[in-house]
């Protein structure tokens, strides 16, 4: 249990707590990153416009400043980082990054074209996925710099019609899980949004709105994983992505406070998982899951605990040595969807990595150590959101 851990935690400390030097090295890499993130500003803009990463050629891909920089302050912003800026260097920035936004409230990665996108044969869905993927992490960035800002969300009013709603529900393909969660935790996000700004009449429609898309959940889960996904019984690969994508999908539970049915067969799955370095999309993914679990279960958790604790050392000792974190160590990285578009090696040094390292270090040394760093978890649902007690 969570009070047995603290226990252990003060017995350890008067002996000469081991876990003290985990956390000197949580600190050391906290450190380091912030001088990786300080390298990569981009000459001649507003703090904080970043490179992707060092082999980032910003004059053949100005776009991908964009990436680079939504990355990046979340990043900065979830290690505390941006505590200490100006409000002419938030707002100079919120600016910047309301320059890449479209008319109905969408941001788009600049130099992005047809020709040279694809997620799904159906073009329209592709710039969805895309679209829906860039704007909530860069509102993720703008809210990190200016809480009270308000989005322009109405490209995503009309799913709040029922009609609307159900027709795109049922072309969702659960064939491929990983990348429905993502479009379903992004659509959800921007309801969450306009909520929170909107007046009783946007409210409502939100709450309907919600009402129709878990029933939907409710009608397609698998009860013996907790995970949606279609073959996941039958096929190691298609339940890993069905895992993937479904914690996407979590986040929706977890901020409207309702319970996620079959938690602890999530739990129990990613219990299977070894605590070991894979993608930085797939770390951070079961991190989550384990830890939510942890904190809204009372259900294996010195299990949660022990796995726990090995990933974080996993996931230091993959800092790489100028600061910053790779995705994976082979092959060539791209941005989400864009194809035809940026590439670059792997094992490289990338804000979208170090992102996504940091926001599994965090959630672990907030529950070994709760209370001991200022982390700051993003608000928005989707990846670095963190349930509040």
């Amino acid at each position: 249990s969570g009070e047995g851990m603290t226990q252990a935690r003060q017995v350890r400390r008067m002996a000469g707590d081991p876990l003290e030097g985990l956390a000197r090295r949580i600190d050391e890499a906290r450190s380091r990153t912030l001088d990786w993130f300080t390298s990569m500003q981009a000459h001649g803009e507003p703090r904080g416009v970043l490179r992707i990463s060092d082999h980032h050629d910003i004059g053949q891909w100005p776009g991908m400043l964009l990436p680079g920089s939504y990355n990046g302050i979340n990043a900065l912003s979830l290690l505390g980082d941006l505590d200490g800026w100006s409000e002419t260097e938030r707002s100079g920035l919120v600016d910047w990054f309301e320059r890449a936004r479209l008319p109905d409230g969408r941001f788009r990665i600049a130099g992005m074209a047809d020709a040279d996108v694809f997620k799904k044969p159906d073009r329209a869905e592709t710039w969805r996925y895309i679209d829906f993927h860039v704007t909530n992490y860069t509102l993720g960035a703008i809210a990190a710099l200016d809480p009270d800002r308000r989005a322009e969300l109405a490209f995503a009013k009309p799913l709040l019609d029922p009609t609307e709603l159900g027709y795109w529900l049922s072309q969702r393909d659960l064939r491929d899980p990983w990348q429905e969660g993502n479009n379903i935790v992004n659509l959800g996000s921007f309801w969450l949004l306009m909520a929170q700004h909107g007046d009783a009449a946007l409210k409502t429609r939100v709450a309907a709105a919600f009402d129709q898309l878990f029933a939907w959940h409710d009608r397609l889960q698998e009860p013996s994983t907790g995970f949606w996904g279609v073959g996941q019984l039958s096929d190691p690969l298609k339940l890993l992505h069905a895992f993937a994508g479904s914690m996407h999908n979590f986040h929706l539970w977890y901020a409207t406070g309702r319970p996620l049915p079959y938690q602890d067969r999530a739990i129990d799955y990613c219990l299977t998982l070894p605590p070991a370095i894979d993608s930085a999309c797939i770390d951070v993914d079961a991190v989550d899951v384990l830890v939510h679990g942890h904190a809204l279960l009372d259900y294996r958790r010195p299990d949660i605990e022990r796995w726990c604790l090995s990933m974080l050392e996993a996931l230091l000792d993959f800092q790489n040595d100028d600061g910053g974190f790779a995705d994976v160590s082979e092959g060539v990285r791209r941005q989400d969807g864009w194809v035809g578009g940026s590439k670059e090696p792997q094992g490289l040094s990338n804000g979208f990595a170090t992102w996504f390292r940091w926001i599994a270090i965090a959630m672990i040394a907030d529950l070994v150590w709760p209370g001991r760093w200022p982390w700051r978890f993003r608000r928005m649902a989707g990846i670095g959101y963190r349930r509040q007690p």
